[in-house]
């Protein structure tokens, strides 16, 4: 308990706590097994593209594109499916490829040519969209198969597959980062960037590889996506700019680099994830959503700030 209490994530755990006593106490339908179900579906979903943003964040990039790359691997997959009418297998790996090229061509250009990812991805993010809406006109593709829809829809007792598939995932990041030598050179890079060229990392490198990962997880997102909804929109990836940087800065995922966890990243996407919920069933109006959201973030660093100085003392 006292190794907890000294970890970042604590403040954003007592506030998921604080937020889900007080959801538990005064809604009737909070607890209940369809709701515990929509909660982890939507958490899955937000948490993926929190993780999207955490693997650039840590060496201490950015990548405004994340919604732009899901949006567009969501209609390629989409496209693969409706309209060339190939397996599923071909137009999941066709829109993990789409991502994987996207977040790639994010980290060339911010390697290669110096140039800071915070232009680089802005300016990619229209070049992806305009392609996106391109190539659709604006058209959803709706004949999904029904097989595609199980990992989003399906689930044992309350739990949805989409939600074990995550956590899965979460695992493998946590491993590759905690465990791998390629995962604690990023960590190095987000850390002090010059320290770890002298030690001879090769930075660039790297710097392309978290923008590939996160391409490839911005993607896999886009993906559960149309498995969740059972249809591939162009207007996929349009909102998750702030989900991107909310989930992973309340995870704890450090905005200079050099930190991540797999757990906050989960807690950050159910803080989001149960205030959304929570004002649909009180009943309250939704654009009192933001002023939540702003004071359970205040109540997180608040107690983080409050354990930090009682540990130094």
């Amino acid at each position: 308990m006292k190794r907890f209490y000294r970890n970042n994530n604590f403040g954003l755990f007592v506030a998921v706590i604080v937020l889900f006593g007080i959801l538990s106490i005064f809604t009737e339908n909070f607890l209940s097994g369809y709701n515990i179900y929509t909660i982890s579906r939507t958490l899955s979903l937000y948490a993926a593209i929190g993780l999207a943003q955490a693997v650039v964040l840590v060496i201490g990039n950015m990548n405004l594109s994340v919604g732009a790359i899901g949006g567009l691997a969501t209609v390629t997959t989409g496209y693969i499916m409706d309209i060339l009418g190939y397996s599923n297998w071909v137009a999941v790996i066709a829109g993990l490829a789409v991502g994987i090229l996207c977040g790639f061509i994010n980290g060339f250009i911010t390697a290669k040519f110096g140039i800071n990812a915070f232009i680089v991805t802005l300016a990619t993010t229209y070049v992806f969209t305009g392609i996106n809406f391109g190539l659709t006109k604006g058209f959803s593709f709706t004949k999904i198969p029904v097989s595609f829809t199980i990992l989003g829809k399906g689930k044992i007792f309350f739990i949805p597959y989409i939600f074990i598939f995550v956590i899965v995932v979460l695992v493998i990041i946590y491993i590759f980062y905690n465990h791998s030598i390629i995962g604690r050179r990023c960590l190095a890079v987000g850390d002090n960037i010059v320290a770890a060229k002298f030690s001879g990392i090769n930075t660039p490198n790297i710097i392309i590889l978290s923008h590939t990962l996160s391409g490839f997880i911005a993607s896999l997102a886009g993906i559960l996506y149309i498995s969740r909804m059972g249809a591939a929109q162009p207007a996929a990836g349009q909102n998750w700019l702030l989900i991107a940087f909310a989930v992973a800065i309340l995870g704890g995922t450090a905005l200079n680099g050099g930190k991540i966890t797999a757990f906050g990243i989960i807690l950050g996407a159910l803080l989001m994830v149960m205030i959304k919920n929570g004002l649909v069933i009180l009943k309250a109006n939704i654009y009192w959503e933001q002023a939540f959201l702003g004071s359970l973030i205040l109540l997180a660093i608040g107690i983080d700030r409050v354990r930090s100085a009682s540990y130094k003392r």
